[in-house]
């Protein structure tokens, strides 16, 4: 069964005025984000929170064509560059594309994502989105739970793009941490 998406509901690009320069090229690189992490730290991790069926959040439901309270296979991972948690990153795979085209899902336990989506030259990503999280969301709460630590400004900004794999999607999002800016640029 093949993916119908819906339109997109976030940001095409971050607006300026709102966004911190140092932030607008973690939003906007198409490339992947686990290399760009990789060649700005000596060591890269990733540390897994859950990964289970559940419910997907409504708009990630809408974007993947999904029926209301139809479960996903929802991964949640934090990026870790130097021990330090610097991207929340949550990937939802509709449960019926777990089996044939996006088998790699299994089994992948702490193993970065990015890095098997950019090595399969089939797999096409759509275009970036972006958003501003504030605590009047439920996501930027479950940021600050697996951020623990960490001060969170009053908004956190996320990306997501859904990629395809013979016309079967999987949508990625990820949230970056205040110590992203800390890397070198």
């Amino acid at each position: 069964m093949r993916t119908r998406l819906q339109r997109e509901t976030w940001l095409r690009h971050p607006p300026r005025a709102t966004v911190a320069a140092a932030l607008r090229p973690w939003l906007t690189d198409p490339g992947s984000l686990t290399a760009r992490i990789r060649a700005r730290c000596a060591d890269f991790g990733v540390r897994v929170l859950s990964q289970r069926l559940k419910r997907p959040n409504r708009d990630e439901a809408k974007l993947l064509g999904l029926r209301a309270g139809e479960l996903a296979w929802v991964r949640e991972v934090l990026l870790l560059a130097d021990g330090r948690a610097v991207v929340f990153a949550r990937s939802v795979l509709p449960r019926h594309h777990l089996r044939g085209a996006w088998n790699l899902f299994h089994g992948l336990g702490a193993r970065p994502l990015g890095a098997a989506l950019f090595a399969d030259p089939r797999i096409e990503r759509q275009p970036l989105a972006c958003i501003g999280l504030d605590r009047r969301d439920a996501r930027y709460h479950r940021i600050a739970a697996a951020l623990a630590g960490q001060r969170l400004p009053s908004r956190v900004w996320a990306r997501r793009s859904v990629f395809l794999l013979n016309g079967r999607a999987l949508l990625v999002s990820e949230a970056f941490a205040p110590a992203i800016l800390e890397l070198p640029a």
